[in-house]
C-alpha cells in the first residue's frame, strides 16, 4: 500500500508541474489579448483556466497521497509552513511555498469579483513565481530527479517556458500586436477620440 501511495505521489506531481506548464506558457502568450495556435482567444483562456484548475486537483492529490504515505512521513504543518520537514527540509520547503502560492493564487481567483482586478492581477503574478520554485522543489525531493526522462520531461518543460517569455518579449511579437490594433481600430474613429492615437 505504502508503494501505490508513494507511486500515486510521484505520478501527481509529475502531471501537475506538466499541467501548470501548459497554463503558465498559454498566460504568457495570451497576455496581450490576442489568440494563438490558431484559436480564438475565449478557447485560449479556457484551456488556460481549466489546465490551471486541474494541476491544481494533481497537487491537491500529490499532498493527500504523502499525507498518508508511511515512508514520506509528511504532516499538515509540512504543507503549509516552509523548511520545518524532517524529509529534505529545504526541497520540501520549496514545495511547502508552491503550494502556499497557490493557494493564494486560487483564492483570489475565487474572489475576484469581490476583491478587484487589480488586486487578483497583481497576486496572479505570483504563478511566476510558483513554476520555478515548483521545478525546484520536483528535482530536490523527487525519487526520479536522476531519470532520464524526467529530465528530458523537465528540459521540455523549461524550454517550453523560457521560449514563451523571449517570443513573448521579442520584436516580432510587439509589431504583431500593433499590426492588430491597426486592424481593429478604424482611422475615423481615432481621430474622433484622440486618445485613441496611445494605441498606434
Amino acid at each position: 500500500m505504502s508503494e501505490a501511495l508513494w507511486a500515486l505521489g510521484r505520478g501527481t506531481g509529475v502531471v501537475a508541474l506538466a499541467l501548470l506548464t501548459v497554463s503558465v506558457v498559454l498566460g504568457i502568450l495570451t497576455r496581450s489579448g490576442r489568440p494563438a495556435f490558431g484559436l480564438p482567444r475565449f478557447a485560449v483562456t479556457l484551456v488556460h483556466r481549466n489546465s490551471a484548475l486541474i494541476g491544481t486537483v494533481f497537487v491537491l492529490i500529490h499532498i493527500v497521497s504523502l499525507l498518508f504515505d508511511p515512508y514520506a512521513q509528511l504532516t499538515v504543518v509540512d504543507f503549509l509552513v516552509p523548511f520545518l520537514g524532517s524529509y529534505h527540509p529545504f526541497w520540501l520547503g520549496l514545495g511547502t511555498v508552491a503550494v502556499d502560492l497557490l493557494i493564494a493564487i486560487v483564492a483570489t481567483a475565487l474572489l475576484r469579483r469581490w476583491i478587484g482586478q487589480r488586486t487578483f492581477r497583481v497576486v496572479h503574478w505570483a504563478t511566476y513565481l510558483l513554476w520555478p520554485i515548483a521545478l525546484l522543489h520536483s528535482f530536490g525531493t523527487g525519487t526520479d530527479a536522476g531519470n532520464g526522462l524526467f529530465i528530458l520531461f523537465a528540459a521540455v518543460c523549461v524550454l517550453t517556458v523560457v521560449g514563451s517569455v523571449l517570443w513573448r518579449g521579442s520584436t516580432a511579437f510587439a509589431l504583431r500586436g500593433r499590426a492588430d490594433v491597426d486592424r481593429r481600430v478604424d482611422p475615423s474613429t481615432i481621430a474622433a477620440d484622440p486618445t485613441l492615437k496611445e494605441l498606434r
